[in-house]
């Protein structure tokens, strides 16, 4: 089977970084390495990584670097520059992996042809989980079927094996000024090199809405990214603006629905009890 390297690039992610690490060394079948890159954290996010590394028996699985260069792209790029494993597996710091996403994401590579892979998530954080991550297949299948020409990769939960990398590393955008989506890029470069993407039904990660607590105008610039990264590479494809639409039209009531189940999720037991009933089978 193909190993596995894990990279999360994280700043500034305190309050979520350990329980995205404890997932990582949870899994069935564990990866090769878990490579944090902390991209010039200001809060404790770094002594955190270090007493997780320090208290946990298979924190030796666990490599910290950083990069000082601000920016999610190199962040992403510098883990990757070290990784040592078949796949590099890309995760945010406050994805859950459910316990066989390693085991599944290996399986998923099998065939030879793909080259880059993605599946749902759920929303470990908004209330109904488990409709929540129905509702992100649906959704995830109308885009694929508006859009055949183009499968796209998703930051949080996503994967694409070395040799693909190193055939479109000089060509993925840096985008300093921060204007695109890093996960579409990757998936257009991937695609103009003819490489495989393939969704994976069954690699489910959680993630945080936290996105959804974002002020108005902010959520409208994260969500304008769509339209920014394809015109910068000259998409022209039926459906592609519906990613837009959706979540543009999702945002008013999940904006509130957001930030009222924050408060109750501690008398659930917090966000980590929470995520783990949720992404249990």
């Amino acid at each position: 089977m193909n190993s596995v390297s894990i990279i999360i690039p994280v700043f500034n992610e305190e309050d979520v970084i350990a329980n995205c690490l404890r997932a990582c060394l949870q899994q069935k079948v564990l990866p090769k390495e878990i490579i944090v890159v902390n991209n010039n954290s200001t809060d404790n996010t770094e002594h955190i990584v270090e007493h997780f590394v320090a208290s946990h028996k298979k924190g030796s699985l666990v490599k910290t670097i950083t990069h000082k260069e601000q920016g999610l792209i190199g962040t992403r790029n510098k883990g990757f520059s070290v990784a040592k494993g078949d796949i590099y597996a890309r995760i945010d710091a406050d994805t859950y992996i459910r316990g066989d996403w390693v085991k599944n994401l290996q399986e998923a590579f099998v065939d030879p042809e793909i080259m880059g892979v993605s599946g749902p998530v759920l929303y470990y954080d908004m209330p109904f989980g488990k409709f929540g991550l129905k509702a992100d297949l649906i959704m995830r299948r109308i885009v694929l079927s508006l859009n055949k020409k183009y499968k796209f990769l998703f930051g949080s939960n996503m994967a694409i094996r070395a040799t693909a990398w190193e055939k479109i590393k000089k060509k993925a955008c840096l985008d300093k000024e921060d204007l695109f989506h890093e996960d579409i890029d990757l998936s257009l470069h991937l695609k103009e090199a003819n490489l495989k993407i393939e969704f994976v039904s069954n690699l489910v990660a959680g993630i945080s809405a936290r996105r959804m607590s974002s002020p108005p105008r902010e959520y409208h610039n994260y969500v304008k990214r769509f339209s920014r990264t394809y015109n910068a590479h000259n998409v022209k494809a039926f459906g592609k603006k519906t990613p837009e639409y959706i979540l543009m039209s999702i945002y008013p009531p999940l904006h509130i629905l957001h930030k009222s189940y924050e408060k109750r999720l501690q008398k659930k037991g917090g966000v980590n009890k929470v995520a783990k009933r949720l992404l249990q089978h």
